[in-house]
């Protein structure tokens, strides 16, 4: 490991001379005026909620969008859009949870000046349940029977059965209407809507100003925003390669925030200074199955799966590569464990290579050929396709499975791709959409702070007819049946008992394997002050930030 640590702090020093002149220019700009620069190892696909569900691009709702309520740093909602949020109590949800209804304050605007009202919020829904838009899921709206909206502050949620995670999933972000109907009257739809990729009318303490392709979008301060000025005058979030360009950035100063950094990088930041801030937003970096008809037959096996759990040694991957900062998972809730969701009858999967090579044994994977790779009764080879993003940690990942799993004759065969081609739709062809992979990596999360999820759906799985959706894993009937009955179980208690059922029988199926619990790290120049920041709307307080030189 000290070697490796060698190595890192070589690469880190490398690139930092590359990255200050990508930086450089803004020095000039910085002068003139108060600049917050992010360092941003992703670029989003769009800047449109509902045709991205990529992690970076979502981080930046709160810069240039608005939601309907937002969330504190300690994951409560609030009211934002709204006058306060719904509740029996105060007559905003019905008895019996068919009806909610929003009131609407009567001083948001949009950057131009012009009123936010009911009327965005139907178009919002009306867009995400046109089929021509081809937006990423229609859900939750799916579950909608009609939005109604009687005056210009009102708007009534209608549903036909009680839907429980309405909080955490409705009104991430609404659209202009008085911008966007009439493309979408000339068009039919939003998909080539040039305010996909330059939203300059939004709701947000900025305003859309520039986006160079594969080098930045900047955002300047709005001067209509209804909750008032901002501190800071421009958001930039430079595009950055890599994670080793974005510590370069940091330590250099030429940046004053980034995220998600490999975990091993923590402590030579804040031994150069850098702040950095845990925030839980409920994710886990995982291995997710595909049991779809086009995975390999090994993928299909539940005996293959399980044997993958045991061959694989995450303890070992949790000390080396994340220096022991985080601890391994059971389920893709692990990180919602103080809610109670996980079911406390789990038998963590053990580190167990000989186990694992009995259990193939005894399923029929044998070695039929002497080349160290089993094979099925039809001669089939006990290979597995592992497809992932090309941030460091998850190559480096990739390389010790591959080997880990070999020891007990399984063919783990590895690729990676830039984030916006393997996070692209089943339109694009993108390979774990389409299903060219057997095992896919990356950090998820349910709708935190609840634990719902649609990605296990049946109506969800992408094909010609619904390419919008993302369950790129399976349709598992008794899987869709538990999470369709907690949507409308309105009692706490019960649904966290279904929520028991779902997390045991997904760890029993191997649907996934979570390799470690994957905190929000938040990396912060000095410099930038007064932050706190949110696991779900990470930048909700971003106005109130500033800069002291």
């Amino acid at each position: 490991m000290k070697q490796k640590r060698f190595y890192r702090i070589v690469t880190v020093l490398t690139v930092l001379a590359l990255t200050l002149s990508a930086f450089a220019s803004l020095a000039g700009a910085q002068e003139a005026a108060k600049v917050a620069t992010f360092a941003w190892t992703q670029e989003p696909d769009s800047l449109n909620p509902f045709y991205t569900d990529m992690w970076f691009a979502t981080l930046m709702h709160q810069v240039y969008l608005c939601w309907a309520w937002q969330f504190d740093d300690q994951a409560v909602a609030y009211p934002h859009l709204v006058t306060e949020l719904p509740s029996v109590e105060n007559g905003g949800v019905s008895e019996d949870g068919l009806t909610i209804t929003l009131n609407l304050r009567d001083d948001i605007t949009w950057s131009d000046g012009e009123p936010i009202t009911s009327a965005d919020f139907q178009f919002t829904y009306d867009m995400v349940m046109t089929d021509a838009n081809t937006v990423n899921s229609q859900y939750p709206y799916d579950y909608l029977d009609s939005v109604e909206t009687p005056n210009d502050l009102t708007v009534v949620m209608n549903f036909a059965e009680p839907f429980a995670p309405w909080l955490a999933n409705f009104w991430r972000g609404i659209l202009p209407k008085h911008i966007l109907e009439p493309i979408f009257e000339s068009e039919g739809s939003l998909i080539e809507a040039e305010w996909n990729e330059a939203p300059t009318v939004g709701c947000g303490p900025y305003v859309f100003d520039e986006w160079e392709s594969g080098s930045y979008i900047r955002f300047v301060k709005n001067q209509n925003y209804w909750l008032g000025e901002a501190n800071i005058d421009e958001i930039f979030f430079q595009f950055v390669p890599d994670d080793a360009a974005q510590t370069a950035a940091l330590i250099a100063g030429d940046a004053d925030l980034g995220t998600f950094p490999p975990l091993s990088d923590v402590p030579v930041m804040q031994n150069a200074g850098i702040n950095v801030l845990s925030v839980n937003g409920g994710y886990s970096e995982i291995w997710f199955f595909n049991f779809r008809d086009m995975a390999s037959p090994g993928a299909k096996d539940i005996n293959v799966r399980k044997a993958v759990t045991m061959a694989l040694d995450r303890n070992a991957i949790v000390d080396d590569l994340m220096l022991g900062l985080t601890q391994t998972g059971e389920t893709m809730w692990d990180p919602l464990t103080a809610y109670g969701y996980v079911s406390p009858d789990i038998t963590p999967w053990e580190y167990d290579p000989d186990g694992a090579r009995q259990l193939l044994e005894d399923s029929g994977w044998i070695d039929r050929d002497g080349d160290g790779i089993r094979e099925d009764a039809d001669g089939n080879p006990l290979t597995l396709y592992h497809g992932t993003t090309i941030r460091e940690i998850r190559q480096d990942i990739q390389a010790v499975a591959q080997q880990q799993l070999l020891q007990v004759g399984i063919d783990l065969q590895i690729m990676s791709e830039d984030s916006d081609i393997f996070f692209g739709s089943y339109s694009d062809g993108a390979s774990c959409a389409t299903g060219s992979v057997d095992v896919m990596e990356w950090s998820d999360a349910p709708f935190f702070p609840d634990p719902d999820t649609d990605y296990w759906l049946c109506d969800q799985v992408p094909n010609d007819e619904n390419p919008w959706g993302y369950n790129y894993f399976g349709c598992d009937e008794t899987l869709d049946a538990l999470f369709r009955s907690q949507l409308v179980e309105t009692d706490p208690t019960a649904r966290t008992e279904i929520f028991h059922d779902i997390t045991q029988y997904m760890h029993d199926q191997v649907y996934l394997i979570p390799l470690y619990i994957d905190p929000d790290i938040w990396l912060i120049n000095p410099r930038l002050t007064n932050v706190t920041i949110s696991g779900v709307t990470p930048f909700y307080s971003i106005m109130s930030w500033d800069i002291t030189e």
